[in-house]
């Protein structure tokens, strides 16, 4: 069976997945654009959010906090760095171990955005009654910790 030109490949055998992929799809679209007006890609807003709710934290703890390997991690710190949002040090206690913390450019920048993500949730929850939200928000929960414990 082939699915229509706006849908997923696989629709037919993966519904669900088809599901998840297109909504995923969208909010990765339009958080995109709302991100690169503040200069930031997407996910490096969750490494800064990392760093508001506790700055000076090792990538380490980065990359266990937000479960993305290593590589990512280092790659989106420098390119922080780079744009003057955090910096890295070595930690005073361990010399083996770099630091990031927030420079003032990237604590300035902890309002913006929070401000797109209650825009997004906004968007969103608009288009739904709110049983409906609070139901949509438990199934995709409940998928998200099914998914951690067989990870």
């Amino acid at each position: 069976m082939t699915a229509p030109n706006n849908e997923h490949p696989f629709i037919d055998v993966a519904p669900v997945s088809a599901a998840i992929m297109r909504l995923a799809h969208e909010q990765r679209t339009v958080a995109s654009g709302r991100l690169s007006a503040l200069g930031l890609f997407p996910g490096q807003e969750l490494i800064l959010a990392q760093l508001w709710a506790s700055d000076g934290r090792s990538q380490k703890e980065l990359v266990d906090s937000l479960r993305l390997d290593h590589s990512t991690i280092a790659k989106s710190v420098q390119r922080l760095e780079r744009a003057g949002l955090v910096q890295r040090a070595r930690s005073s206690s361990d010399g083996r171990v770099m630091l990031v913390t927030l420079t003032a450019a990237g604590r300035a920048l902890e309002q913006p955005v929070r401000q797109t993500w209650a825009d997004l949730e906004a968007r969103w929850s608009g288009r739904l009654s709110t049983s409906e939200l609070a139901r949509f928000t438990d199934l995709a929960r409940k998928l998200g910790r099914a998914e951690e414990r067989t990870s």
